[in-house]
């Protein structure tokens, strides 16, 4: 699917920040899905391989073996997200990844439409 088709996909979720809690940049503090398919994924071609584009990502988690460059991440992740509305966001520092040449690790979940129920035909 192209990305022209994936942003019509309707996103069926409320983005709630409180105002008991401080004012996010970048992230929202709560986001409640309302209807959809949940998918978990791992960005631009795996949200393409289920119909849905950046627009229905509800939730990321950075895994950063140097936090510093956090602000870097955000620049890059700020280019594919709609800011009215960002998802819910956590970062993490570790210790080290999976192999050693990497730095960073993005785990998303999205909200894709729903699937049509399949008909029958004669």
């Amino acid at each position: 699917m192209t990305d022209a088709s994936s942003a019509q996909l309707p996103v069926t979720a409320n983005f709630i920040n409180p105002p008991t809690l401080h004012h996010p940049a970048g992230y929202t503090h709560v986001v409640e899905v309302t209807a959809g398919r949940p998918v978990y994924i791992n960005l631009q071609a795996a949200l393409q391989a289920v119909g849905a584009g950046f627009e229905q990502v509800v939730k990321l988690t950075f895994y950063l073996v140097d936090a510093t460059q956090l602000p870097v991440v955000r620049e890059v992740r700020d280019q594919y997200l709609n800011l009215q509305q960002p998802p819910a966001s956590t970062a993490v520092e570790v210790r080290r990844l999976v192999r050693d040449d990497l730095l960073i690790e993005v785990e998303a979940v999205a909200v894709a439409a729903s699937l049509q129920p399949m008909t029958a035909t004669a």
